[in-house]
């Protein structure tokens, strides 16, 4: 018994060390879908990139001494994930109900035709609507998932009736 709970014991930590060397690849690709390049991410990388998803308004030094690397190659890191395109952009994630924003929706849309003009002219509209904050592509019985925010669900009506009842295609 002992022998088969080492050999599922090796086996597992086997397919987690594969899963860890899959991991460290980052396939950048671009909008359409098509692989750009493939970046080799070291364990400094992975960490570098842990640190700046938690708290992006960290410096380099701090980062530098979080991971154990001088300030300078880590500095230079950042600056080739940032070049590389693996970190696109730094932003500030806010409180949507301290800021008013209290009522959150998931909405499902199916379009009436599927041809890439319907997609191009959907995508364009709903970039156009700050009510907007995600826009995720589906593939099965509905062709996108929406994440809205409004003030409440009085808001959420007058935007659907007003602007998303509007597009053409839906």
């Amino acid at each position: 018994m002992g022998e088969i709970f080492a050999w599922r014991k090796r086996n597992f930590w086997s397919i987690i060390n594969s899963i860890r060397l899959v991991a460290t690849r980052l396939c950048v690709k671009a909008h359409c879908g098509k692989l750009i390049m493939q970046i080799d991410l070291d364990v400094y990388d992975r960490k570098i990139l842990a640190l700046l998803q938690e708290d992006a308004s960290l410096s380099s030094a701090q980062i530098a001494e979080q991971v154990g690397l001088s300030q300078s190659p880590c500095w230079r890191r950042i600056q080739r994930l940032k070049d590389e395109g693996v970190i696109r952009r730094q932003v500030a994630l806010l409180d949507r109900k301290k800021i008013g924003l209290n009522t959150q929706i998931f909405a499902e849309v199916k379009l009436n035709a599927h041809g890439r003009s319907n997609f191009t002219e959907f995508t364009d509209a709903i970039r156009g609507f700050p009510e907007v904050l995600e826009c995720y592509v589906l593939m099965g019985s509905v062709d996108f998932l929406l994440r809205i925010v409004t003030p409440d669900i009085e808001a959420y009506e007058r935007f659907f009736f007003e602007k998303l009842s509007l597009v053409p295609g839906i």
